[in-house]
């Protein structure tokens, strides 16, 4: 009796687990079917300037036009990584489909989250897909001729870090390094990641970040060697060796303001258009304080003690490029410059500003100068004259009435 008892709980409990299996995947489809698949337009194969209300780039390609931009269509054949798809990462690389960058690179591990939903881009239906798939997912419809390519997986562990270099050295449209990496994270520990695989690859980067407040956030442009690595002048965090893990707090969470990240990654986007179509000038660094509307400039030097060996390294390198280029400089400059034309079928001399030679021009018949300067050695000096007695005697006089006075 007891067996037959356990039994029909048993299969209670299975009717029960799959009534709730079939509610669930009812609902989903039911979602699915009410969610109406975007329509995606066909790839165009070259870029054009025609101003039609079919042509998404004519706005792009009228930079062009108006000289902002030498040759926008270059923007194809660049490769940009971002890492971090999230608040930040994935406006980046929404605005970078839209200006027809040629492929993204994103790299994330984390699901999308209804907690997510203030920070622009994704949509409740996303829920649960992991965040790659679900930029893939929309950023192909914005945009079908961008390639965008997607790995989700942790790049701070030791078997995806190779893969993360990897993805950096080989990622690009013709196999070689990538254009650009773009740090979107939200932690340290993945930055100091992103950093040992740029210095170790000699890789320009991109760093960005919001504060914890949501009010204030940076960008920063890095070069290995020429500018300082996240390495050279850590946080406090970073350089105390503390583990971030540890200073979270159950039910305690950063603030997010989709406005704040949205012109965080405005500013790198801009930048990294500049970088790569190379127009207007690359900001090393900008701040932004949302509650004066403070812009902070300024470029961070690398520090030649800095705890990462690449950079050391990158130091070097840079400053023998730079100590070559000056010599080939000095070279140019004490060369002496060459006599192309000694003579010529004109009779064309160069005379001496300095001298002034005598007018061998002769005059017409009948006619004759007014005045000829005289020479240097017929200019008659006159000597100056000397007092006479007379005046000699007057001073006296009047020195002697001033003393009487």
């Amino acid at each position: 009796m007891d067996n037959i008892k356990q039994s029909i709980e048993e299969v209670t409990e299975k009717v029960k687990s799959l009534t709730a299996e079939l509610t669930a995947f009812t609902a989903e489809s039911k979602r699915s079917d009410s969610t109406p698949t975007p329509a995606t337009r066909p790839k165009i194969e070259k870029m054009s300037a025609e101003v039609v209300d079919s042509n998404p780039y004519s706005r792009l390609m009228a930079l062009k036009r108006m000289g902002i931009v030498k040759d926008y269509e270059k923007i194809r054949e660049k490769t940009v990584a971002v890492v971090g798809i999230g608040g930040v990462g994935s406006v980046v690389a929404e605005m970078l489909t839209r200006c027809a960058v040629g492929k993204l690179i994103l790299f994330d591990y984390d699901k999308v989250e209804l907690a997510n939903m203030n920070r622009l881009f994704y949509q409740p239906h996303q829920s649960g897909l992991s965040k790659v798939e679900a930029a893939r997912d929309t950023l192909i419809h914005i945009n079908p001729d961008v390639i965008i390519e997607t790995h989700n997986y942790n790049i701070t562990t030791m078997e995806n870090f190779n893969n993360f270099v990897d993805r950096i050295r080989h990622g690009s449209l013709t196999g070689g390094k990538v254009d650009l990496v773009l740090s979107c994270v939200d932690n340290f520990e993945a930055r100091m990641t992103v950093n040992t695989a740029c210095n170790e690859e000699n890789q320009v980067w991109m760093e960005s970040g919001v504060s914890e407040n949501a009010v204030s956030g940076h960008i920063q442009y890095i070069e290995p060697g020429r500018t300082a690595c996240f390495a050279c002048v850590p946080p406090l965090v970073v350089a105390s060796n503390i583990d971030e893990k540890t200073l979270k707090r159950e039910g305690v969470c950063a603030a997010s303001l989709p406005t704040t990240m949205a012109v965080v990654a405005g500013f790198l986007v801009q930048n990294t258009l500049k970088y790569l179509l190379n127009f207007g000038e690359v900001s090393m660094y900008v701040g932004y304080n949302a509650l004066q509307d403070f812009f902070p400039r300024q470029e961070m030097k690398p520090n030649d003690q800095c705890d990462d060996r690449f950079c050391r390294q990158r130091q070097k390198e840079y400053k023998a490029k730079k100590a070559a280029e000056a010599k080939v400089e000095v070279a140019v400059e004490t060369k002496e410059e060459e006599i192309v034309h000694e003579d010529n079928e004109w009779g064309i001399e160069l005379v001496d500003e300095s001298k002034v030679e005598e007018s061998k021009t002769t005059v017409g018949n009948g006619l004759e100068y007014a005045y000829e300067l005289p020479k240097e050695n017929e200019v008659e000096i006159e000597p100056a004259e000397q007092p006479s007695e007379t005046s000699k005697q007057d001073l006296a006089s009047l020195m002697s009435q001033l003393k009487g006075l």
